[in-house]
């Protein structure tokens, strides 16, 4: 039992570590909470959390035969998740933010904010060249054994949707202490920013096809 602590302790800070880095999704976490509320905020955080999840599994089970082909069809995987930025960034720009709770339940869809972040964070083929650098640097790649796999990416899991949760909530606290115009131009900027990650995302992978 003792064992298994002490690997969870490790793992959940390692899914701290890989997901407090501000990138694309923590613009996107930030934006929908600030558009879709509380609610809409921690549903994007709890699927990247999910795709997370999913990265630590195929490290720590050895799932090779994955991992390589999700690296194998990086540069695709990068346009399609390039494209998407672009349209969410635009999206950003045009969508004012929520004006309070209320309003943000009843407009956000959750299951397709969730599901979309999922889908955008594993499209990021590099997070499970991350993952797998990370372990192996603290001897956790390839685990002998069902149960401690499990305890990696349950781990990995926690430590990440932790961090989206804190985030969701100083992002949603704060947004009631700024006017909404100022709220607006946020919005703005961080549409702007997602467009500029889609951008970057669709050069990096087009370059390797050329």
């Amino acid at each position: 039992m003792d064992e298994y602590l002490g690997l969870f302790a490790r793992t959940f800070i390692i899914g701290i570590v890989v997901a407090a880095p501000v990138g694309a999704m923590g613009i996107l976490c930030i934006q929908r909470t600030l558009v879709h509320g509380w609610r809409g905020g921690i549903s994007t955080g709890a699927g990247i959390a999910t795709a997370d999840a999913i990265y630590a599994a195929l490290a720590a089970f050895g799932v090779t035969a994955v991992s390589q082909w999700l690296v194998d069809y990086q540069a695709q995987l990068r346009i399609v998740g390039g494209l998407a930025l672009l349209w969410l960034g635009w999206r950003a720009i045009v969508t004012p933010p929520a004006h309070d709770a209320a309003q943000a339940a009843d407009s956000t869809r959750l299951g397709q904010l969730y599901s979309s972040a999922v889908g955008l964070t594993l499209t990021n083929p590099m997070t499970i060249m991350s993952f797998a650098a990370i372990f192996a640097g603290a001897g956790l790649v390839a685990q002998a054994g069902t149960g401690s796999a499990m305890i990696v990416t349950i781990g990995v899991a926690v430590g990440s949707l932790s961090w989206w949760l804190a985030l969701t909530s100083v992002v949603w606290a704060v947004r009631h202490a700024v006017s909404e115009k100022a709220m607006v131009i946020v919005n703005r900027i961080s549409g702007g920013v997602l467009i500029a990650f889609g951008v970057l995302a669709l050069v990096t992978g087009v370059s390797p096809l050329l």
